[in-house]
């Protein structure tokens, strides 16, 4: 496809690619191929101004940093330091990291079942005091149930232990 020469002589870093016909027509706009050569960025950290450009260094130079540069402090790139650091553990250091993970995960959807179901039963007590409430001023069981949309007999068992 390319020459090693073509390639060697060509020093910019992204290459757009169209296939071309044999009259020398694009194929197909749509189709376009991006070529990186990375070891063709040659910018510093205080050179970089883009986000492009802290990706493509980011990617030339991850396994030479030990701590994230200034320039590059965004969640982006913070997310892509922990999960390569993740990719550096031992197979025991990572069986624990998973191990850890799958038990803060267990822990929280625990809680977050817990915080429905409460939610849950505090939106029924609060039907339940809405109706009893409705009841006490004289309103019709069959008319409360269809007010609050919930069972007519729901609302019986409800009001039956109220006095009216």
């Amino acid at each position: 496809m390319f020459e090693e020469d073509e390639l060697n002589h060509d020093k910019e870093v992204v290459h757009n690619i169209q296939l071309k016909n044999q009259q020398n027509r694009v194929f197909y706009d749509k189709l376009t191929f991006i070529y990186i050569t990375l070891p063709h960025f040659k910018k510093t950290l205080a050179e970089l101004n883009t986000l492009q450009d802290k990706w493509f260094y980011v990617f030339r130079h991850l396994h030479e940093l030990a701590e994230i540069p200034a320039v590059l402090q965004e969640s982006i790139f913070i997310k892509l330091f922990d999960a390569a650091k993740v990719a550096r553990f031992t197979p025991i250091e990572r069986q624990a990291y998973e191990d850890s993970l799958k038990y803060y995960r267990d822990l929280k959807n625990v809680t977050d079942t817990a915080r429905d179901e409460g939610r849950l039963e505090g939106f029924e007590e609060g039907l339940q005091t809405a109706a009893l409430a409705m009841y006490k001023n004289g309103l019709a069981v069959d008319f409360i149930a269809q007010t609050l949309n919930i069972a007519l007999e729901d609302v019986k068992s409800w009001v039956s232990t109220e006095p009216k």
